[in-house]
């Protein structure tokens, strides 16, 4: 069966950039109520305003407890309840292991494994009630081994894990749970990591087109599209749906 987006009751985090706003925009498009949150008023409230009246901006964080709940609580009341949750919302932390810091390990772990973690099971019970389903994005990290990306790798490890883990015990209760794979996409995160402007992290994305089998890096739209995909798919669950231009299969087009 392929359940319809118009009317979806759908929560995005991390939707002020990047992946997470192609998510609102596309979700929108097709007709989505869509919540979408981040720590920036000024961009999740331009996400929303491009994107049109389906869209709510709720700033929030959600590494807080009360700002989950927050959160949650205004994507049930714009949306009549909750069908889909999407967890953009991330951080990256790179290093050489010798260098890494304890207190920056702890908060990449909390933003992007920990908090969506307690964040699903808060809508759990919306979940439950609507037959709904929970999305995840890894990272063709976890494929490719990118020396002093150890932290990020870890935390994408982990939620693609919890993937399986996730659709197992939520499944007999009506719960989808998938996860989208990206390979290399720009976005704001790539800059935050490297501390780059838009040019050098464009410049930089660039030089990793000849190792896409493809031949390029891809858009935020085109991830969005597999999220959609999950959203409709209602035999699909445990999925962990690599969208990376083959990036993770290590050739190199000279």
């Amino acid at each position: 069966m392929t359940r319809e987006i118009k009317d979806m009751s759908v929560l995005v985090t991390g939707g002020g950039s990047g992946i997470g706003a192609a998510v609102v925009a596309r979700l929108v498009a097709a007709g989505a109520r869509v919540t979408l949150t981040g720590r920036r008023a000024e961009k999740i409230e331009a996400v929303a305003a491009q994107a049109g009246t389906g869209a709510l901006a709720i700033v929030g964080d959600v590494t807080d407890d009360a700002d989950r709940q927050r959160i949650l609580d205004a994507a049930v009341e714009h949306g009549g309840g909750l069908e889909l949750l999407v967890h953009g919302a991330g951080n990256m932390y790179r290093g050489a292991l010798q260098d890494l810091d304890e207190a920056r390990l702890v908060e990449v772990f909390t933003s992007n494994t920990i908090a969506p973690m307690l964040l699903t099971g808060l809508a759990l019970p919306h979940l439950r009630d609507s037959h709904g389903a929970v999305v995840f994005f890894g990272s063709v990290h976890t494929q490719r081994a990118f020396p002093g990306a150890s932290p990020y790798a870890a935390t994408k490890g982990a939620l693609e894990t919890l993937t399986g883990v996730l659709a197992a015990e939520l499944g007999p209760q009506g719960v989808r749970v998938s996860c989208v794979r990206p390979g290399g996409v720009l976005t704001e995160i790539n800059q935050r990591a490297g501390l780059f402007d838009d040019a050098e992290a464009a410049q930089r994305m660039q030089s990793l087109d000849t190792a896409h089998a493809l031949g390029r890096s891809g858009t935020p739209d085109e991830v969005a599209e597999a999220v959609e995909y999950l959203a409709r798919a209602e035999w699909a669950t445990g999925a962990v749906l690599t969208i990376d231009g083959g990036l993770s299969l290590g050739v190199t087009n000279a």
